[in-house]
């Protein structure tokens, strides 16, 4: 399956049971809710997968699980984050022995490569693998920036299709535009630039809160794409209280419980990660409630 590199692909939580194994049943409830919402792929092993404190056989599990699961309609997407370029390299190969239709890859992990070093990187794991890669440019979690010039010396790699834009400046995207066209596709990956960033010329949208409200996330994409931008806007506004979540250390424990309150999901973390208590909890619970409580009725975003 070759990807179209657009729309909302959201970056599934990681579910466990409280025997702190994978929960494949809820994991599948929270897939086939992305699924009916009208997601365009599924990217596993992320931030909010849990992804650093899962073993190799669980991400493959989950990835054998997706592709089954989802049967063609959408791309498996799996992230990459490893400290070595042969670990990398390795993972690439397991992820293309699994099914998984595509990589999401990080600069490497720990060290903070240079310029040379983490261009090198990612052209040694795109000549490794036959797999699109979406590149996720994220300095503010991981410490490396992915500037527009190691991006020109990238587009020898014609396997690195993607970028997921995380810098949180938002005129990046007007600069990757203006420098390479259309040889990138474009993907805002701030929950809190969502739309904004479709506005100025983002293909797509990795999104976080998408994990608990995957029609509304969808809905903006849909009608913005439309033209019909202040119906996005609308819903927008009554969501940016909730995805302000996503903007925080917590955002695994917080979307969690998001996940929770819209039945399609549940509170497990993998320690050291701990679930929400005391006031920070009953913070996140009061601005999920107030945000149910004047839950949007949606247009027929599907037909659009």
């Amino acid at each position: 399956m070759s990807i179209v590199w657009k729309g909302i692909m959201p970056a599934v939580t990681t579910k466990f049971d409280a025997n702190d194994n994978l929960d494949l049943d809820m994991f599948n409830v929270n897939i086939k809710a992305q699924l009916d919402a009208g997601v365009e792929g599924i990217i596993l092993g992320g931030t909010l997968g849990e992804a650093s404190t899962l073993t190799k056989g669980e991400k493959s599990t989950l990835v054998k699980e997706t592709v089954a699961f989802v049967d063609g309609k959408v791309p498996t997407i799996i992230n990459i984050a490893e400290q070595t370029t042969k670990d990398a390299i390795g993972a690439a190969h397991t992820a293309e022995k699994d099914g998984a239709q595509g990589l999401m890859l990080l600069p490497p992990m720990r060290y903070k490569a240079d310029d040379r070093e983490t261009t090198t990187y990612f052209k040694e794991i795109a000549k490794n693998t036959s797999l699109p890669i979406m590149l996720y440019n994220n300095p503010v979690d991981y410490g490396i920036l992915i500037t527009l010039d190691m991006l020109e010396e990238l587009t020898v790699c014609k396997n690195i299709q993607a970028v997921k834009e995380s810098t949180r400046d938002i005129s990046n995207i007007t600069r990757m535009r203006t420098r390479f066209g259309n040889r990138y596709r474009v993907f805002t990956g701030v929950d809190t630039l969502g739309l904004e960033s479709i506005l100025m010329g983002a293909d797509g949208w990795v999104a976080g809160l998408v994990c608990a409200f995957p029609r509304e996330t969808v809905a903006i994409y849909k009608l913005a794409q439309a033209g019909r931008i202040e119906e996005a806007r609308a819903i927008y506004s009554w969501f940016l209280p909730i995805l302000e979540l996503d903007i925080s250390s917590k955002l695994v424990q917080n979307i969690k419980l998001a996940e929770v309150k819209t039945k399609i999901g549940t509170e497990n973390v993998r320690a050291p990660r701990l679930p929400l208590i005391g006031a920070e909890r009953e913070n996140v619970l009061a601005i999920l409630e107030e945000g149910l409580k004047n839950r949007p009725e949606l247009p027929n975003y599907l037909s659009l």
